[in-house]
């Protein structure tokens, strides 16, 4: 799979966790500070492509980024039929990783509802080494205890990311 099979796979995965309800612009509240692209947009260092596919922007450094919705929402399903979790997919790049090399990353995940009161994500734990034929990056899981507004934390050695996304069912 090519790296921009890669990501045509994830952001169709994004989409079809909708696929039968409406796919409208929903309003996501003030309260909420989803992240938004910057108006000097992160660019990753080569291989990488400069830009992620449509609807989506790189946010990071080149110490740790990952691909967002440009509109801040992620529309999310279960699992399974009996997890009352919403789920997500969420990779991870950083400059010179290699999977082969260290197929358990170092990297933790964690975040907290910031519009109301709700237990903490749940994580796949610390992700896995992933690779195409042309891109290495790290995958791992997250699921939502309730949809809402979520800002999400994720760590790797010394380096930190923040982002803020509006997530519905």
């Amino acid at each position: 799979m090519r790296f921009t099979g890669l990501l045509s796979f994830l952001f169709l995965f994004y989409s079809t966790m909708s696929f039968g309800q409406n796919t409208s612009t929903p309003v996501i509240p003030n309260s909420c500070p989803v992240t938004k692209p910057a108006e000097q947009p992160f660019i990753p260092p080569a291989p990488h492509p400069a830009k992620p596919d449509p609807g989506g922007f790189w946010f990071g450094t080149d110490r740790l980024w990952t691909a967002l919705p440009r509109a801040g929402v992620w529309r999310l399903g279960h699992y399974t039929a009996d997890d009352p979790t919403f789920r997500q997919k969420l990779p991870f790049w950083r400059q010179d990783y290699d999977p082969h090399a260290q197929p358990a990353p170092n990297l933790t995940v964690s975040g907290r509802r910031i519009d109301a009161k709700a237990p903490p994500l749940l994580t796949d734990g610390k992700g896995s080494g992933a690779w195409t034929d042309d891109d290495e990056f790290i995958m791992t899981g997250i699921n939502f205890p309730t949809t809402g507004c979520w800002e999400i934390t994720s760590h790797f050695d010394d380096d930190a990311l923040t982002f803020v996304v509006w997530v519905l069912p």
